[in-house]
């Protein structure tokens, strides 16, 4: 039976410049190619917890414009339920510019829009979904108080809460006094924390600095190095698939989603799950674009076949 899965968070349509390199300050390039496509942090991972093959349900706010339209209507062909996806008359719906590099580095700047001017208000009518999901996802492009507010009512009904904390900034406590699992990459946790990771040491010792602030289960991407992971019962490393990236923007979403489309709620499977997470990330990376390179469930467990 498969994982539901609510996710609240952001929803933009990203535009991507494909550039031999980055401009220094001040200088002026010409870019190869410049493509559109559905993106945002919220809905990348409802595609890819979706094309996992979880009942996935979005939570969030588009604009009045046919940027929002046409973002509910592709989240709708991946079969994402978008009824609670609200449309704001004041804001424009979100907007991502992405610099992509020749080696598949990327330099994102962001617009929020109606994801910023979100309120609590989106949340009505969620009283049943809550009943109904396994798992709830959010990140920091859209208010943490709309994010806590949403933990709250989640745990109430025993869902596992996720919070993927990016683009790092200060974490409201309220958000993390209902916080199951929090899964920053190694960037932004040295950032969150003030403790580089460096080893495993330095991993062990995140691990510490989140239970005291009462989150019990610690994920950290390290990129090509893999995932580290603690739990109340055990710690280790996972390690990644070696590829050649061309794309590296929505691996993080994709890794977030897809493990949670595998996860079971009290973890017991967390070290499968990541596994497959971190292939999907993989796959992911190897094709251009966010929403448009997210693999499903198919195409994951092919590749984790061939290994």
């Amino acid at each position: 039976m498969s994982n539901k899965i609510a996710v609240l968070g952001s929803i933009n349509v990203d535009t991507t410049y494909h550039m031999d390199r980055f401009p220094e300050p001040g200088e002026t390039l010409q870019a190869n190619d410049k493509s559109s496509a559905p993106g945002g942090k919220g809905a990348n991972q409802s595609v890819a917890c979706a094309r996992s093959g979880a009942k996935t349900y979005h939570i969030g706010m588009v604009g009045a414009d046919q940027e929002g339209q046409f973002m509910r209507e592709s989240m709708q062909e991946d079969g994402i339920d978008t009824r609670f996806v609200g449309i704001d008359k004041m804001h424009g719906t979100g907007t991502a510019m992405i610099t992509l590099d020749a080696n598949g580095q990327n330099d994102i700047m962001v617009y929020g829009g109606a994801n910023q001017s979100m309120t609590t208000d989106v949340l009505k009518g969620t009283d049943e979904l809550f009943k109904d999901i396994d798992f709830i996802i959010t990140q920091f492009e859209t208010p943490q108080k709309v994010s806590a507010e949403a933990f709250k009512r989640a745990k109430a009904n025993g869902v596992t809460t996720i919070l993927n904390p990016a683009p790092a900034k200060e974490i409201d406590p309220e958000l993390l006094k209902y916080t199951d699992v929090i899964a920053p990459n190694e960037t932004e946790s040295a950032l969150l924390t003030g403790i580089e990771i460096t080893d495993e040491d330095s991993m062990i010792k995140t691990a510490e600095y989140f239970k005291n602030k009462g989150v019990d289960n610690l994920l950290i991407t390290l990129g090509s190095k893999g995932v580290f992971y603690s739990t109340p019962n055990d710690h280790g490393l996972v390690p990644a698939f070696k590829v050649k990236p061309v794309d590296t923007t929505a691996a993080g979403d994709t890794f977030i989603g897809a493990l949670a489309s595998q996860l079971k709620t009290d973890l017991s499977n967390i070290a499968d799950a990541l596994v497959y997470a971190q292939r999907a990330s993989s796959l992911t990376v190897q094709k251009m674009g966010a929403a448009p390179s997210i693999p499903t469930y198919d195409e994951v467990k092919a590749a984790l076949a061939e290994k």
